[in-house]
């Protein structure tokens, strides 16, 4: 299940010659993606977009150009396109090959990471997905030079969710790098995060214990996003976090300083961090949550930066 994680340049990684690319349609106006000359099927990389619909597209083009069991995807963009990607590969034609070249921090640390694909249904986060690893995941972070701050500070959220996880001294770091109004992120925070979520993925591929840590902040991310969807993924994580932090307070499991650390942390890199609608909206949307096992919600609480603990609550409609 382990992704074949690979740094550097993409140009000469794989052979042109039966690979089909999709890609984020930012890239269209570059003409870098048509140099490597192997079709391009362009996607509209927005969670708007991450549907059955898209998907159906894409399909249909795979067929237009005869894709056959021997064609080769290659996703290349964000954790849209990947997801979109992946989807598509585990289910055309029962099956195809395919490789992740992810051009977004929040990508490279995350959404391109550990075999999970899926599109949305009903504005609900990754109702319908698969457990399929690419071949490779290629990491190029000179891709990160040109990306917009906003979305820099989604990949933050989720890379500093990881390092809440596992590693103190790496989310000290990272946090430093991020308060800066131009930040230049080096390539050891980006393959750091990548091995602690690995490392988690290669215990339990399929999501049934120890890898659900990877969901800290997301129950309440996903809820959010699904209430008011002007956020992006990572901004949801970012308010997710302080009201995982807030709840593990509540429960005896962290101390109020590190919960507050945890917040004005994520305030001073410029992500939000209160929820922007009402509790009951919120709730509802959790009770929709796919990780619910009948009456039973399990939350991901930190305990300390560096260290979380699957936590289940009894729940009602």
């Amino acid at each position: 299940m382990h992704n074949n994680l690979t740094y550097g340049k993409i140009d000469d990684l794989f052979p042109k010659t039966g690979t089909v690319v999709i890609a984020d349609d930012y890239f269209r106006a570059s003409g870098r993606l048509e140099k490597w000359g192997c079709p391009v099927l362009w996607v509209h990389a927005s969670e708007e977009a991450k549907t059955l619909e898209t998907v159906a597209h894409l399909t249909a083009r795979l067929l237009e150009l005869q894709a056959d069991r021997d064609t080769m995807l290659i996703g290349v963009g964000g954790g849209v396109t990947t997801d979109i990607t992946g989807f598509v590969a585990a289910i055309y034609k029962r099956g195809l090959r395919f490789g992740l070249v992810p051009t977004t921090l929040l990508a490279q640390v995350d959404a391109a990471l550990g075999g999970k694909n899926g599109v949305n249904f009903d504005r609900y986060k990754n109702m319908l997905g698969t457990f399929r690893p690419a071949e490779f995941v290629y990491i190029d972070t000179d891709f990160l030079t040109t990306l917009p701050l906003r979305q820099l500070r989604c990949g933050a959220a989720e890379m500093l969710k990881t390092f809440i996880l596992a590693d103190s001294k790496a989310y000290e770091a990272a946090v430093n790098v991020f308060r800066s109004e131009k930040p230049q992120v080096p390539q050891w925070l980006v393959r750091r995060a990548g091995e602690i979520k690995l490392a988690l993925v290669e215990q339990d591929p399929e999501d049934h214990g120890v890898r659900q840590l990877l969901n800290l902040g997301h129950t309440f991310g996903h809820a959010i996003e699904k209430c008011a969807p002007q956020y992006e993924h990572g901004e949801a994580v970012a308010i997710g976090l302080v009201m995982a932090a807030r709840m593990a307070v509540e429960k005896g499991l962290m101390d109020p300083a590190e919960a507050t650390r945890i917040r004005e942390d994520l305030q001073a890199i410029g992500l939000p961090t209160e929820p922007p609608v009402l509790e009951k909206d919120l709730r509802n949307a959790i009770l929709q949550d796919k990780k619910r096992s009948g009456s039973r919600l399990r939350f991901v609480l930190p305990e300390h930066i560096g260290k979380a603990t699957l936590w289940e609550e009894s729940v009602t409609a």
